[in-house]
């Protein structure tokens, strides 16, 4: 029996190891570009920051989703800050339509790309992953440890190993474009219907692409929520089928292309506070030349990346409705950032008297607020 037990479990360990796709040509690209990318301080080697993408190509399982043309997209990117305590997690959506400086990068049949400020998830397409890692380190000075990239199909099989995630809704959603049809009110997402719930946009928020990431964001703190609640993290018999989910469909650097490396990973996670996993948007506003596309707002934003880079914990607050005239991240703290105060807030009576500079707040979500609260 013993013996039974142990081949099982070796058994087991090598499907689940051989399921990881290893992501080495992104590993090599970002050797050859080691001299420019950003360092991290001694004290905060400990930090993780993990960039995750999700593609939007159609081969394979998820041609019923669009032609395949051969070119995928990263439809979601998210800047993962895990502090190096473990006491707080910090989850930053970076918007596709970002304009961002794009540096020359290697495409897939060997030749480059020209250096470019351009639309933010141009970088994907044109240069796969290496490209998007550069990109986002030019960007926020952030040195990206570790990166992950999972398709539509791999979305699915992460929530149906959970046994779905619980949503509200105050109107019923028919979707044709995203395959989904849900009625109103309280109800369990299986993965096909999760996938359509996150891709959707004609009918949720009006084609905005703000309100997906919201939605988004959302929905991954219930899918967190989730799986902390449910003890999936500490049960290895529930903790199997989401790691076999996660493998199927998951490309990885090599730090992370092993079973016992992303098992390390998850239960390093899993007594992380389920209020300080927290999920926000970069702040960000309409492109002065083109309102098509977004742009960054400084100082904000940088104020934000330093924090990030020094492991300093970022204060999240829960996103409110949208008052007439506001724009995303300009100061009110319903929408984006805030300096916690305006002029003369937290200072001294005397003008002249300069005080603490305030620590920013973001806007956003966590895991311990549910979707149906």
């Amino acid at each position: 029996m013993v013996l039974g037990a142990a081949g099982a479990g070796w058994w087991f360990y090598q499907k689940l190891d051989g399921n990881i796709t290893t992501d080495t040509g992104a590993a090599a690209e970002l050797r050859a570009w080691e001299k420019e990318r950003p360092t991290q301080a001694p004290k905060t080697l400990n930090a993780q920051n993990i960039l995750l993408i999700g593609s939007d190509t159609r081969a394979g399982g998820n041609s019923k989703y669009g032609r395949d043309e051969g070119t995928q997209r990263s439809d979601t990117t998210i800047l993962l800050h895990m502090a190096a305590n473990r006491t707080s997690a910090t989850a930053v959506s970076l918007p596709r339509d970002l304009m961002a400086d794009i540096p020359s990068c290697t495409k897939s049949d060997g030749t480059r790309t020209r250096a470019m400020f351009a639309q933010f998830n141009w970088a994907f397409e044109m240069g796969g992953t290496a490209c998007t890692i550069r990109t986002v380190e030019k960007m926020t000075g952030i040195r990206i440890d570790h990166h992950m990239v999972v398709d539509f199909q791999g979305f699915k099989d992460m929530v149906d190993a959970v046994d779905g995630v619980d949503i509200c809704l105050k109107e019923p959603i028919n979707d044709r474009d995203a395959h989904l049809q849900l009625p109103a009110g309280p109800q369990t997402l299986n993965g096909e219907q999760a996938l359509g719930y996150v891709r959707a946009r004609k009918s949720i928020g009006g084609g905005s692409d703000t309100e997906r990431m919201d939605r988004q964001q959302q929905f991954l703190a219930s899918l967190v929520n989730k799986m902390q609640s449910s003890g999936v993290l500490l049960n290895p018999t529930k903790l199997y089928p989401v790691l076999d989910a996660a493998t199927k469909s998951l490309t990885t650097d090599p730090g992370l292309a092993s079973l016992r490396d992303l098992y390390d990973l998850a239960t390093s996670a899993r007594d992380v506070p389920s209020e300080r996993i927290q999920f926000m948007t970069v702040p960000r506003r309409s492109y002065r030349y083109d309102s098509n596309r977004d742009e960054l707002i400084e100082p904000q934003a940088q104020a934000l990346f330093k924090q990030l880079r020094e492991d300093t914990p970022v204060t999240v607050t829960p996103v409110k409705s949208t008052q007439p005239g506001d724009e995303p991240g300009t100061g009110n703290p319903d929408q984006g950032v805030s300096d916690d105060g305006a002029e003369g807030d937290n200072r001294p009576d005397d003008p002249a008297t300069p005080g603490p500079s305030p620590t920013p707040t973001f806007s956003g979500t966590n895991a311990a607020t549910g979707m149906c609260e």
